[in-house]
Parts: structure tokens; C-alpha cells; sequence
């Protein structure tokens, strides 16, 4: 269930505290322990990390490197799980308990992440790699601790309680958190090391992001990126439990929640995309109006694209039309679009390899009120490592050099409707 199943929280405010204090003999009645038994518990977790965290001099203990890398991390995911144990147990109106969250054990944690993904203690500990009394014990052992129930059976199914649910999204915040931490640490001993998670919205996957991939990949050979695809909705939740480092594509408007911050970095505009030798195509300058008489398939309502669509109709003072076919995906798009006298409206990135085909090509401009936003989403409070920093920077870089020339290379037949 981890790269570093064994660690303490204990021993890691532990180590945070003899950081900001500055030696063991002052941190011990901090941190409840003897002066041996903390020296020992620094040692355990310096043996654990591969690492030394500390320099140990005449005056104290002077922080390493790795510790300062390491000692903010600890101080969040410990903030994290007080706030987690606070929201279940006010969830039950129980009483707050300072410092419970230095009890838990991070496999407790673990064990009940797995148990809220999988549904129920089998699968979740095959899942984790453990036996299942040993996954049922660890949340079990958690409940208790908390003093409230986390599980519930519903028939062959395991549910999170109410108390779970409201902890869960601090808990994976705090895991999160932990991990990035540990990766900061591997960084220092093999350059470039780490992990970036990043959600992919439609608009970027065909050409924006393998960019952006291509280019980091060849400046930080020993970085991982994990790329996630999934609805939008699903994206955003894993992003905001720590799931997702960013989420790229195009921003909301206005933002969804109020724990996310989006960055936009250059506009898009969509255009109406057609099979070439679409019968509009041999009417230069047609009015609005002939859209209307072809079928168009277009994402289902809610979706930012649908609002748009309907948006560029409204603005010619007409009704948009009935949809026979509504689809999200790109790609069923792009085949129905083939098939028949279909319309859609596309970024051009997400039909480039279909015009270079001559397949597919723009039938008009669909207006300035269809132009979306184009850039990324993070957590409010996220505090990327230096690898997510790196990243985030060719981003950047990629998405202002497209700024300028997002057309450049596309001879279309740029004849909008009514023109």
C-alpha cells in the first residue's frame, strides 16, 4: 500500500519538532519522549529514509538538506489528518482530541482508502498486497481511535460512513502530501527522480500535451508522469484529494469550486469541423442559416462545449437544432463525422491528424462567443516539489510559444458563415 509502509507518524512530528527547535534535549518534552528514545526514533527514521536528516554538532542538531525538504511536508500532512479526524468526529458532534492524529498509523490510513476504493475487505486487501483480517483489523483499530464508525455493510458491499466520507478527502490530502515529500528525498539522491499525475481534458491529448511531454521527458529522463483520462467531474474530485497534481485543458468558467485555482495560458477557438466534401464546402459564403439543415453531434448538456454550441446559434438569433447523437468523445466524433454530412465543433488540434489525412477539414469560423480558455487547474493550497515545479514551467513555456502561432501550418479554407 506504500513505498514507505513502516514510517511513524510519531517519529516524523518528531523529526519536525527537533527541526524547528533545534536539538534533542529541548524537542523530547515536546514530542513526549525521552531524550534517548527520541535519538532513537531520529536514528529508526534516518535508517528508513536512507538519509540523514539531521547534523549532529556541539550546539544542537542542524538540519540537512533533507529536512528541509522533508519537515514542511510532515507539518501539512499532519495538518491534513487533524483537520480529516476533526471533520469526522464534529460529523458526530464528539468532541475535539488535540493531537489524536500523531496515534494513527499510516497503514490504518491506508487500509481504509483501500477499503473505500474496492468496497469491501477482500478485494481491498488483495488490492494493498495484505491478508484481509489484517485490512479489516487496521480499520477497525482507526474506528476505534476516532471514536467513530468508518464502515458500514450494505448487503456483499462495505460503505464509507458518513464520518469516513468527510475524513477520506483529508486523508488521501495527507497521503498526498507524504508522498511528495518522498519523492523530494529521492530527487536528492538520483537526479530527476519523482512522479507528476496530471488529468487530460479532451483538448489537450492530440497535440498540447505530447508536446509538453516530449519536452520534459527529454529534460528530466528520470521523471515518471502518470497521465489520467476520465470525465471531467471525476478529474476534478481527484485533484482536489491530492489523486492529480494538475488537471490541463480547457478552464471552466467560472471556476467550479472555490479550492481550485485556474491559470489560463492562451485562448482556443473552435471552429465547425466537417468531412472534406461536405456540400457546404461548395457554397462559398453560405448564410448561418444552412447549418441548420445538417445534422450535428455534440457533447450532452452540461458539458462547456454544448454551452457554446448553443451559444454560437443565439448569437444569429436562431434556435440551435434538435441533436439526434450526443457524444463527448473526440473520437466516436471524428469517425461519425466521416460517415455522413455530420458537423461538430472542434479545435483544430483535435482534428490536425484528420485534415493532414484529407479527411476532415473546417467548414467556417464559429464565432468569438465559442473562444475558450485554455490553461490549468492545481489545488489552492498545493505545493508542488521541484520536479512538479519543472513540469509546470514547460507548460508554460509550450502553451506561449502556441499562443502566438495557433494557426501557423493550417492552410484552411477560412470562409465563415455569412461572410
Amino acid at each position: 500500500m506504500s513505498r514507505e509502509p513502516e514510517l511513524n507518524l510519531r517519529h516524523l512530528h518528531a523529526a519536525a519538532v527537533v527541526a524547528s527547535m533545534g536539538g534533542i534535549s529541548v524537542a523530547a518534552p515536546q514530542v513526549n519522549l525521552s531524550q534517548p528514545a527520541l535519538t532513537q526514533a531520529i536514528a529508526r527514521l534516518e535508517a528508513q529514509l536512507g538519509q540523514p536528516l539531521f547534523e549532529r554538532q556541539p550546539g544542537g542538531m542542524a538540519p540537512t538538506e533533507a529536512a528541509r525538504l522533508l519537515v514542511p511536508r510532515i507539518e501539512r500532512t499532519l495538518a491534513y489528518l487533524a483537520r480529516g479526524v476533526q471533520v469526522a468526529r464534529r460529523s458526530l458532534r464528539l468532541p475535539a482530541l488535540p493531537a489524536l492524529e500523531r496515534r494513527i498509523g499510516l497503514g490504518q490510513l491506508r487500509a481504509l482508502v483501500a477499503v473505500d476504493a474496492a468496497g469491501n475487505y477482500s478485494l481491498a486487501a488483495a488490492r494493498a498486497g495484505v491478508s484481509q483480517p489484517a485490512i479489516y483489523r487496521a480499520v477497525h483499530e482507526l474506528s476505534e481511535l476516532i471514536g467513530a464508525p468508518l464502515t458500514v455493510r450494505r448487503g456483499k458491499t462495505v460503505q464509507s460512513t458518513l464520518a469516513a466520507t468527510r475524513m477520506l478527502r483529508f486523508v488521501r490530502l495527507a497521503l498526498s502530501e507524504l508522498a511528495a515529500g518522498l519523492d523530494e528525498l529521492a530527487a536528492l539522491r538520483s537526479k530527476d527522480a519523482g512522479r507528476v499525475t496530471l488529468g487530460a481534458l479532451p483538448l489537450a491529448r492530440a497535440i498540447l500535451l505530447p508536446q509538453v511531454l516530449a519536452r520534459f521527458a527529454r529534460a528530466h529522463p528520470g521523471a515518471t508522469v502518470n497521465v489520467v483520462e476520465g470525465p471531467y467531474a471525476e478529474m476534478l474530485a481527484h485533484l482536489r484529494e491530492g489523486g492529480l497534481d494538475l488537471l490541463v485543458g480547457a478552464l471552466r468558467d467560472p471556476a467550479p469550486v472555490n479550492d481550485v485555482v485556474q491559470t489560463g495560458l492562451f485562448d482556443d477557438d473552435p471552429v465547425i469541423v466537417g468531412r472534406v466534401g461536405h456540400p457546404l464546402l461548395r457554397e462559398p459564403g453560405f448564410g448561418f442559416p444552412r447549418l441548420l439543415d445538417y445534422p450535428w453531434v455534440v457533447a450532452a448538456v452540461g458539458a462547456p462545449v454544448r454551452a457554446r454550441w448553443e451559444r454560437m446559434f443565439r448569437d444569429q438569433g436562431l434556435e440551435p437544432p434538435r441533436l439526434r447523437i450526443e457524444c463527448g468523445s473526440v473520437l466516436i466524433i471524428r469517425g461519425l463525422l466521416l460517415e455522413d454530412d455530420w458537423l461538430t465543433l472542434m479545435s483544430r488540434d483535435q482534428f490536425l491528424f484528420e485534415h493532414r489525412a484529407g479527411l476532415l477539414c473546417e467548414i467556417g469560423a464559429a464565432g468569438a462567443g465559442v473562444r475558450r480558455r485554455i490553461g490549468m487547474t492545481t489545488r489552492a493550497d498545493w505545493r508542488p516539489t521541484r520536479l512538479q515545479s519543472a513540469f509546470v514551467e514547460t507548460f508554460r513555456a509550450v502553451c506561449a510559444e502556441r499562443g502566438g502561432a495557433q494557426v501557423s501550418g493550417w492552410p484552411f479554407r477560412h470562409a465563415a458563415p455569412g461572410a
